[in-house]
């Protein structure tokens, strides 16, 4: 009897623990959605994105209501969430996209910003691989949030290579709006921001390497008076004295 009522009360604790290693790893997803939610007000992105994410919520707090109905909370939570999925889906569920893009003031903000597209990313093709976002919706999201991302790289290297040729640091200039001219070059269906960023920054490359030409050229040029002026003066008649 010892033994069993042993084996029963391991398997019950097995069960509890287990029971707790879920909920944690639900509780995890909610609180990395919520952030990106939370951040996503300050990003230009669409209804349907955010339909998408609130949608990862309610299954995490569903999986912790089956898992745990005693769980606090949990069943207001879950109604919460669901009026919040149905005013979305009313205002818009088509993927539309917003035309406002404003890059943070500092490169900190910029960083997190980056890092915050990035993640987006990421739970869009997360849910996507779970079966519960179709196909066009992905693509469309996924697109849009590449161009995002791309966009912040390209106007950051943009705004460092202001700075650098305010500072007459002509080849750290260049090495920005270079790799920016790669970021757009990797890009396989250019759209008009693409192309008219590409043709701004050709044309403010061409400049620098110019500005350079230049000033290697005066180099050359002073190097090469220096140089005479040292000669004429070792072969030059000596003063007597």
């Amino acid at each position: 009897m010892a033994i069993i009522v042993n084996a029963v009360q391991q398997h019950r604790n097995k069960v509890e623990a287990e029971k707790r290693v879920e909920v944690a790893k639900q509780k995890n997803v909610i609180d990395e959605t919520e952030e990106i939610l939370l951040a996503a007000e300050h990003i230009p992105v669409s209804q349907q994105l955010k339909f998408i994410l609130q949608q990862r919520i309610l299954n995490a707090l569903k999986i912790i209501g089956q898992v745990n109905p005693g769980v606090m909370d949990i069943r207001s939570r879950i109604a919460n969430t669901a009026s919040k999925l149905k005013t979305l889906a009313e205002k818009n569920q088509e993927s539309t996209f917003p035309d406002t893009f404003t890059l943070p003031s500092n490169d900190k903000q910029v960083v997190l910003y980056i890092k915050c597209v990035k993640k987006m990313r990421g739970l869009v093709r997360s849910e996507y691989t779970k079966g519960r976002v179709d196909s066009s919706t992905f693509m469309h999201e996924d697109k849009y949030l590449e161009r995002l991302q791309l966009r912040a790289n390209v106007e950051t290297l943009m705004r460092r290579a202001d700075t650098s040729m305010q500072a007459q640091q002509l080849g750290s200039a260049r090495q920005c709006i270079e790799k920016a001219i790669t970021a757009l070059d990797s890009q396989s269906q250019p759209d008009d921001y693409i192309i008219q960023r590409k043709l701004e920054l050709e044309g403010q490359l061409k400049k620098i390497q110019d500005s350079l030409r230049s000033a290697n050229t005066e180099d050359v040029l002073k190097r090469k008076e220096s140089e005479r002026n040292e000669l004429d003066e070792l072969f030059s008649e000596k003063k007597k004295w």
